[in-house]
């Protein structure tokens, strides 16, 4: 059964079948890089971030401000931060 009007010629059946092709093959691609990308990061490390108290000790003024922020950051009688 011939298809009707414009689709009947043969340059716009090969057109809409290479951009079918071309599509497909596109999509594959993509999430083939996609799936490899995430495997390499889920078989990664996270980075290592560097903290300052790693490697710089505190002065007590410094340790008794941290330990009075820390404090009110504790969660009260109700569950609530104080």
């Amino acid at each position: 059964m011939p298809l009707p009007g414009q689709f009947s010629d043969p340059r716009v059946i090969t057109l809409f079948g290479l951009l079918a092709v071309s599509t497909v093959a596109w999509l594959t691609l993509s999430l083939r890089a996609r799936a490899r990308t995430r495997r390499r990061a889920a078989g990664t490390p996270l980075e290592r971030v560097w903290h300052p108290q790693e490697s710089v000790a505190l002065t007590p003024a410094e340790e008794h401000a941290f330990g009075q922020v820390v404090s009110r950051l504790t969660l009260g009688p109700a569950g609530r931060l104080r």
